[in-house]
């Protein structure tokens, strides 16, 4: 049963199947669901910059005919005033019946489901993980390709930062027959831990360094732009942006039915000339995302009819979190919890590597 959405690996096959198949379902009948959460309030706590993301869950829930409430703005909260984590997810979740939740600190999600009465929908967790942009790429991709396997997916871009990247691999990894290609600079390539799991599953990978010779072999390429709030400085910033830019001229070595995938928004990635290519997916994808959405959220609040209790957990570990970003470095009060990888230590909130 689906309580929190903190990560896609959460989900059998079947149950991601089951999403994508209501998700087309909700498409092609929307009417027969505008009164499916009559009555329901979903909660959305922005701590971050949002547009696509939280406006395509608040129109999600409005076409289903539930209500919202939330900020897009700490500074409009009280967050602004020191507030924890804990207490803004105490307090809303005792108001909504699922929180939708961005925040810029890697394993917030997580910690939110330690103190949430209601369910916790992932809206991205810093750099870490962005499961319902990618339940919105498996929408698309099954709409635009047919299928979900048996695919050559580039990915090209912010691979170290980019949450989306994380998570579309982590889930791609386990469709029969997917192999990819990794382009960054070597500053932003993919992190260690998501190697680990396309080594585990057995995928085949290589990792790229020109855009132009990796498109000929691809039949999706998922675009990412260099992103500014990531970065300690402006110049390791400028020193990254515009390597990699897609442009019209590239597309001429590219298969006919290759599908372009951007989580957007776009910087300077993509050249206005693509937009016009039949190719180019991006902004259907953000119309296919909503309907993610309101699947997502409809099968959540069915199986979370009765509320959740706040977990104590007195378990806990004297090893803090060797990732600078995760959330128990801000949120103190929070228990160090880790599994054990060999002679490592994996965070559980943000999936950070520490040595025993």
């Amino acid at each position: 049963m689906l309580n929190h959405l903190i990560d896609l690996d959460q989900l059998s096959l079947s149950e991601i199947d089951e999403l994508i198949k209501l998700a087309n379902t909700i498409k092609n009948n929307p009417w027969a669901y505008q009164e499916s959460c009559r009555g329901k309030i979903m909660a959305t706590l922005f701590y971050e910059p949002s547009t696509r993301t939280k406006m395509s869950f608040q129109t999600a829930m409005y076409r289903l005919g539930g209500e919202v409430i939330g900020f897009d703005n700490p500074e409009n909260s009280s967050v602004s005033k020191g507030e924890s984590l804990k207490d803004t997810i105490t307090v809303v979740s005792g108001y909504a019946d699922v929180v939708v939740m961005r925040n810029p600190m890697e394993g917030s999600a997580t910690a939110a489901t330690l103190y949430s009465k209601s369910p916790i929908i992932n809206a991205g967790d810093g750099g870490h993980l962005h499961p319902t942009q990618t339940l919105t790429d498996l929408v698309t991709l099954y709409n635009e390709k047919g299928r979900l396997d048996n695919l050559c997916i580039g990915l090209c871009g912010d691979l170290k930062y980019g949450r989306t990247v994380h998570s579309l691999i982590k889930t791609m990894t386990r469709y029969k027959g997917n192999r990819f290609v990794l382009i960054s600079t070597p500053e932003l390539a993919l992190p260690q831990y998501v190697k680990d799991v396309m080594d585990a599953a057995g995928c085949q990978y290589v990792e790229a360094g020109s855009l132009s010779e990796a498109i000929p072999m691809l039949d999706v390429l998922y675009m990412t732009r260099i992103q500014r709030e990531r970065f300690a400085s402006a110049r390791q910033y400028e020193e990254q942006k515009g390597v990699f830019v897609l442009d019209s001229e590239k597309l001429t070595a590219a298969k006919k039915d290759l599908r372009i995938l951007h989580p957007l928004p776009r910087v300077d990635e993509i050249t206005v000339d693509v937009d016009d290519d039949e190719r180019a997916k991006y902004f259907d994808q953000t119309v296919y995302g909503m309907y993610a959405r309101m699947a997502l959220i409809l099968t959540i609040l069915q199986n979370g009819e009765t509320r959740r209790k706040s977990k104590t957990l007195s378990s806990t570990h004297p090893h803090n979190c060797s990732n600078p970003k995760c959330i128990t470095h801000t949120e103190r009060y929070l228990p160090h919890l880790f599994r054990e990888a060999g002679d490592m230590l994996e965070c559980r909130y943000c999936d950070g590597r520490t040595l025993i």
